[in-house]
């Protein structure tokens, strides 16, 4: 979701439905009292509906059945006709500038209000830990917090209702799937890009200095630097990351090699905190000795790093397995 200008700010999400097949989750448009517009319900299907009711929840709450006959449900591209019941709320400018924020930087946040859309709630960051706004009492802000940080341990973007003893809750979870960036060739590379197929993240190899660096300035926060190549012209491509300040930035090699790289990198001006966001030798000390372990102590290491876990062995860990 793009950030939108201006103090009045209007959603409209998918309350409950029933048809149209298998259609992913966490679908919102937003928009302003201006005509400002992002995102699309069901491919536009929805839009006789939708943007209306962006229109008017920029002044206030509201609901709205929609209902899609088959020929257009299919001409969009659905699976076939279906209805929905849409809810429309205002998202006050601060909640809408955190969240669009965190969703542009590829952050993990969750849209969470009652399901009248009286009030919102909005939680961001690696563990949902950032929260803006209030339902109206601590045990729905309990229940609220609860539940997305629950459904983020899953891993997927959802779309739920919530039963509360005070009412249900709408909450649409976003969690970016990473993307992964192999910067040389080789086993582990196509290791790695096999390990990230079967996690359902995105893979690509570089081996193309400024094609590297370009990609690493525009990384967000759920993108990873895997750097293969041992080149020290490939310091470019750290350095961007760190002066971008965003993703995950991964090294290869030996200790010599990392110490050399140190070195280096100490000398172009980066400091130790610096130094401490770039993960080399990258990966989890898991004992890997084949192209295909050490690809699975990288990933690894990136769920780790995104959990905020120092990645040790469950029997070791305190509180709940799973939590």
């Amino acid at each position: 979701m793009r950030r939108l200008s201006g103090s009045g700010v209007g959603v409209v999400r998918v309350l409950s439905r029933h048809g149209f097949g298998t259609v992913e989750s966490g679908q919102i448009v937003v928009g302003t009292a201006g005509g400002e517009r992002a995102g699309e319900l069901y491919r536009g299907a929805l839009d006789d509906s939708a943007l209306p009711l962006v229109a008017e929840s920029v002044a206030g709450p509201g609901t709205r059945d929609a209902h899609v006959a088959e020929s257009a449900a299919i001409d969009a591209g659905l699976a076939c006709a279906g209805g929905a019941t849409l809810l429309g709320h205002p998202l006050p400018a601060g909640h809408a500038e955190v969240l669009g924020a965190a969703l542009e930087n590829g952050t993990p946040a969750a849209l969470v209000s009652t399901a009248d859309g009286a009030t919102v709630l909005v939680l961001t960051g690696p563990g949902l830990e950032t929260v803006t706004g209030a339902l109206g009492s601590a045990a729905l802000d309990e229940a609220a917090v609860t539940a997305a940080r629950a459904l983020l341990r899953r891993g997927a973007t959802v779309t739920e209702v919530v039963p509360t003893e005070a009412g249900d809750l709408l909450l649409d979870l976003w969690v970016p799937v990473p993307s992964v960036l192999v910067v040389g060739a080789g086993a582990i590379g196509d290791a790695l890009a096999r390990q990230a197929d079967l996690l359902g993240w995105a893979a690509r190899s570089e081996s193309d200095l400024d094609a590297t660096v370009a990609a690493v300035e525009a990384f967000t926060d759920a993108d990873v630097l895997v750097l293969l190549d041992h080149d020290p012209a490939f310091d470019a491509a750290l350095l961007a990351g760190l002066r971008h300040g965003r993703g995950f930035l991964g090294a290869l090699g030996s200790r010599r090699t990392q110490a050399a790289r140190r070195e280096r990198l100490l000398a172009a001006g980066v400091t130790e905190d610096g130094l401490a966001r770039v993960h080399g030798p990258v990966g989890l000390d898991i004992g890997a000795r084949t192209p295909a372990e050490t690809a699975v102590s990288i990933v690894a290491q990136v769920v780790a790093e995104r959990a905020g876990r120092a990645g040790a062995a469950l029997a070791a860990a305190p509180g709940r397995i799973g939590a």
